[in-house]
């Protein structure tokens, strides 16, 4: 018997209010990448952070490639947490790759969720006939050959890209979380994110939704917030950030939370 999944993903639950509020980080960062966020939304929510299977703060030998090569058997972690932790209705805030974990647990359980906050999301990465994801394959696959061939040569080279901003603190944080990530398991997840297209089922999503983004980010164009916003079935409103890059929780925690408190009750 291995640990639960309280354990293997470093689950916690903080905070003093009544309310669930899930902060479900994205690819190369873990839980720390909250870490400014948390002191807006102590005192008013129970806050459950963990670590996605993929996050280097993860024993590698729980990502298992044939299990995770889909986004579900992400929101089945996510379903086996808050089941663990006895939770019925929770807000559910999703950065990038949590924020497509998001739009299919609400397809599965709506009424698990009283509303999703997704930041920097998009339902496809990859540039479609009458659809701008930001990405052609050739552009992609570039980046995986890169990732092969010297990890951390890719790192050093993305880190700043991500981030955007000048803030170089924010970029050494999320150099040293993608650092963390085993470099087969951060090219293999990468493929699988960028191989997922959700565009199909985005009118299934009937819970009430909230768009954060950047006014610009190297991983998402803010047109895909629109698409998101008109293609999304549930009441969905966009969160425009006047702020550029992929982490505003690292490079903007404060108007990022503010952001944040505009979309969540009291």
């Amino acid at each position: 018997m291995g640990p639960s999944i309280l354990d293997a993903l470093n689950v916690r639950v903080v905070g003093s209010g009544k309310k669930f509020l899930v902060l479900a980080h994205g690819l190369g960062t873990d839980q720390s990448v909250w870490s400014r966020i948390l002191p807006y939304f102590r005192p008013h929510y129970k806050v459950i952070l963990f670590d996605l299977v993929c996050a280097g703060s993860v024993n590698p030998d729980y990502f298992d490639s044939q299990r995770y090569s889909t986004l579900e058997a992400f929101v089945d972690d996510l379903f086996q947490i808050l089941d663990s932790l006895q939770v019925d209705r929770c807000y559910y805030v999703g950065h990038s790759l949590s924020s497509m974990i998001g739009i299919l647990a609400a397809i599965r359980r709506p009424e698990m969720f009283a509303k999703l906050i997704l930041i920097g999301a998009s339902p496809r990465f990859l540039n479609d006939k009458d659809y701008h994801g930001g990405f052609e394959k050739d552009e992609v696959e570039k980046v995986f050959l890169a990732m092969r061939s010297n990890y951390e040569a890719w790192v050093e080279g993305y880190a700043p890209l991500a981030v955007g901003a000048d803030v170089p603190t924010a970029v050494r944080e999320f150099s040293r979380t993608l650092f963390n990530v085993r470099p087969d398991i951060a090219l293999f997840v990468s493929q699988t994110v960028f191989h997922s297209d959700l565009r199909d089922q985005l009118a299934l999503v009937k819970v009430p939704c909230c768009i954060i983004q950047t006014a610009k980010d190297v991983s998402v164009p803010s047109s895909v917030a629109v698409y998101l916003k008109d293609h999304l079935g549930g009441r969905s409103t966009v969160e425009m950030m006047n702020v550029e890059g992929h982490l505003p929780h690292l490079s903007a925690p404060a108007l990022l939370a503010h952001h944040l408190g505009r979309a969540l009750p009291r």
